[in-house]
């Protein structure tokens, strides 16, 4: 028989309906929060979940989402609630629940939604792409994915200016809804077809790079955003370049100027190095679900080796770090071990300090380079590299000016 999820805050509920399922045949696993139920669904990988909407830690309607967008919606969902409303059972539907039982639940209706739940084909193989919806205790990744909706409500266009770290695929992906449509208009290189676009109907168009398209490129992307409202489809492109480089580029100036109206600069991986973690942790996930990498998990040591990474090549660095770590160990658990032996270790800074020169300066280039290692260790966390330096946190402010070293936005964390 079947492993069904139970997920509920009142004992009471969860311990009828784990009778009635028992009686039937199936095996139980039981959740009292969306804390538990995250832990028991990756765990027991159960074959159907009941979920209850109202929680007092997370809602049931915000862990759905949070398990479609990081692509563990892999099982039939059935949401419970005691005082729901239409527009509650919709929004759970369209997210990707597949039915919707109010309370008290009628013996014969809990029944009749579990066999039709277990009777459903299988979940699709393969899970939506990672979306910034999965990373729901980050604030800054939270931040941005509101910003992200509120442009997407008023304009079909978006200009991400990034840098090195770029998160700009993750952020471009969590403009529409999961599982929309993708077109990448950077592949394309013989002039677009409208049948190219209706086929991408409702999705996002999408440029890594503007300043890297070519003359006929460049055309498509005007044909494409003279048609977005025709199609319903939203376009992110993204430069590393300001205005004038794109120019200076070739890159047609009525096109800059179009693309321009709005825009947008995401953080890099580097402004939030303290949920490298997090995202490393939801990578690793969504991997797994998509059947790329065998089981695997993170130990605490190697997530805290990876936020210490300093990712100059962004989200696409880091996805491919995570998918080769859970590739190449042997073991379930991903520990520190595996992650120096297949991360790139960062060379000796003393070697950068050159000996021909004299001591007061060789000194001051030994510090500056002592100080922006201990920095990027320790996030900008002042708190914490003025421990692992051994300087009150006065002296080591006083000292990083004197170097013209930055402590960054995390500087006053404690």
């Amino acid at each position: 028989m079947a492993n069904i999820l139970i997920v509920d805050d009142e004992v009471g509920i969860r311990e009828l309906l784990s009778e009635i399922l028992r009686d039937e045949g199936h095996d139980v696993q039981l959740a009292e929060n969306a804390a538990a139920a995250r832990a028991l669904r990756n765990a027991a990988r159960p074959d159907l979940v009941l979920l209850d909407i109202w929680m007092p830690d997370t809602d049931g309607i915000t862990l759905l989402k949070e398990w479609s967008a990081s692509g563990q919606l892999t099982m039939p969902v059935v949401m419970m609630s005691g005082h729901g409303t239409i527009d509650t059972a919709v929004e759970a539907t369209r997210i990707g629940a597949i039915d919707y039982l109010e309370k008290p639940i009628a013996l014969q209706k809990l029944l009749a939604a579990v066999k039709r739940g277990l009777q459903r084909p299988d979940m699709p193989g393969q899970p939506a792409p990672l979306t910034l919806a999965a990373f729901v205790r980050s604030v800054p990744l939270r931040e941005l994915h509101r910003r992200l909706q509120q442009i997407a409500e008023k304009s079909r266009v978006l200009l991400l200016r990034v840098g090195a770290g770029s998160l700009a695929e993750l952020a471009a992906r969590s403009v529409k809804a999961d599982g929309a449509a993708w077109l990448d208009l950077s592949t394309i290189a013989q002039p677009l077809e409208l049948t190219q676009l209706q086929a991408c109907h409702g999705g996002l168009l999408y440029v890594p790079e503007l300043v890297r398209l070519s003359r006929a490129q460049q055309k498509n992307l005007a044909f494409a955003m003279d048609r977005l409202e025709r199609f319903n489809q939203h376009l992110v492109v993204v430069t590393e370049r300001s205005n004038d480089e794109l120019l200076a580029a070739g890159v047609d100036g009525a096109l800059v100027a179009r693309l321009s109206e709005i825009s947008l600069v995401p953080p890099s991986l580097a402004e939030v190095q303290d949920d490298v973690p997090e995202l490393a942790a939801q990578l690793l996930l969504h991997l797994v679900e998509a059947g790329e990498v065998p089981r695997r998990r993170f130990s605490t040591a190697a997530l805290n080796a990876l936020r210490t990474q300093v990712w100059r090549g962004g989200f696409a660095e880091l996805r491919a770090a995570v998918k080769s770590l859970a590739l190449g160990t042997l073991e379930e658990e991903i520990g520190p071990a595996e992650a120096r032996r297949l991360l790139p270790q960062p060379a000796d800074t003393c070697n950068e300090v050159s000996l021909d020169q004299p001591l007061r300066d060789a000194r001051e280039a030994f510090e500056r380079l002592y100080f922006e290692h201990h920095l990027r260790q320790e996030g900008n966390n002042m708190t914490r590299v003025a421990e692992r330096c051994g300087l009150e946190r006065t002296h080591l402010y006083r000292k990083l000016r004197q170097l013209g070293l930055q402590a960054g936005r995390r500087a006053e964390d404690g």
